[in-house]
């Protein structure tokens, strides 16, 4: 009976809304991801002077999905001596991670459909903030279980690495964020937007933890010059050496989805999210109505993250890769100090303003 209760107590409205917002969202992170591929090879032929992919479909436009069927198709080697549920669970729970992000992010304000407004984030969570560092860091544990399943000591060790890579910066990245929580006071990104709509941008405020939060992005995903742990075609090929096939596929692939998100959460924290700039919604929405303004703020939030997106790849193709003691140095020597020296900084102008003291 109490079940049967809740069962009809369900808003099905509601839940029929968020359970294609969902839908939407993670195809769309997974459509952009593999083209992300795409656009990585014709940036880097670009940059080195030669035409890039341009055989499969029209200028080479069917390139991922003819590298997907490869994947798909290529025979899978397990190694004998692997803990096969781990081999399996390392590749699935890097990828879910990534994915799981995109719950808190708000890809627009709200739409009107059939006469209820339709919010266009999964979850306006009251910590969105720190629901995105527990989701990044399970991602840790995609990677050490990928290294050590393998039963390979070089896949281990670059599964430690990248684990201590990752921790290690993950404590800039955070210190770097209080600054810009003090100024927000909330941590949810759908506030967070909203401020930002009706005010600066984040990046004036906040420029030099910015530029920390870049550069820790950087290295959360292990994209050059911070690719060490995966080590591509200078070493063994990192935590996933001993990987083919589709498991394979899911760590490359994650990387690409971990790229797209994190453009997204730094256009959310910094560029103003879907904030259209230079332009007064509230006019917007009398002028031409609140669907067509939600769709034009999803595609300059989409135009945002794609310019994060060409800086990945451009660092990628420009920048040599570190040194193993050049990239913690980096972290601990350089990143560290100057997050607490930027939150402490941030906390004294605050309070002198609190104080209304001239400065």
């Amino acid at each position: 009976m109490y079940q049967n209760q809740i069962f009809l107590n369900i808003d099905w409205a509601l839940f029929t809304e968020k359970l294609v917002l969902i839908v939407v969202v993670v195809m769309v992170s997974l459509l952009v991801a593999m083209y992300s591929t795409y656009a990585e090879r014709k940036v880097a032929a670009f940059i080195q002077d030669r035409r890039g992919p341009n055989r499969a479909g029209p200028f080479g436009i069917l390139q991922p999905l003819a590298d997907g069927m490869k994947l798909f198709f290529k025979e899978e080697i397990v190694p004998t001596f692997s803990s096969k549920f781990l081999f399996v669970l390392g590749p699935v729970l890097a990828m879910l991670t990534a994915i799981m992000v995109s719950a808190v992010i708000p890809w627009g304000d709200h739409m009107q459909i059939l006469g209820r407004n339709v919010s266009l984030q999964i979850a306006d969570i009251n910590i969105g903030i720190l629901y995105v560092f527990g989701v990044v860091s399970l991602g840790v544990y995609g990677i050490m279980i990928g290294g050590w399943a393998s039963n390979n000591k070089f896949s281990l060790l670059g599964a430690m690495r990248a684990a201590s890579q990752i921790i290690s910066y993950e404590l800039a990245l955070g210190i770097s964020l209080i600054a810009l929580l003090m100024l927000t006071g909330t941590l949810s990104l759908g506030d967070m937007v909203g401020q930002q709509k009706d005010h600066v941008w984040n990046i004036f405020r906040q420029p030099l933890g910015f530029l920390i939060f870049l550069i820790c992005a950087f290295a959360e995903t292990n994209r050059t010059p911070f690719d060490l742990p995966e080590a591509e075609n200078e070493l063994m090929g990192g935590y996933h050496a001993e990987y083919s096939s589709m498991k394979l596929g899911f760590y490359l692939f994650s990387e690409y989805v971990n790229m797209f998100l994190s453009g997204a959460v730094m256009t959310t924290l910094y560029f103003g999210g879907y904030d259209i700039p230079f332009v007064n919604d509230a006019n917007l929405v009398h002028n031409i109505g609140t669907n067509w303004v939600a769709i034009i703020e999803g595609a300059v939030l989409f135009i945002k993250i794609s310019g994060f997106i060409f800086l990945f790849m451009w660092v990628r193709w420009t920048l040599p890769r570190f040194r193993y003691d050049q990239l913690m140095n980096l972290g601990w020597k350089i990143l560290l100090p100057l997050s607490l020296l930027n939150m402490l900084v941030t906390g004294a102008l605050i309070l002198l303003k609190q104080n209304h003291w001239h400065f």
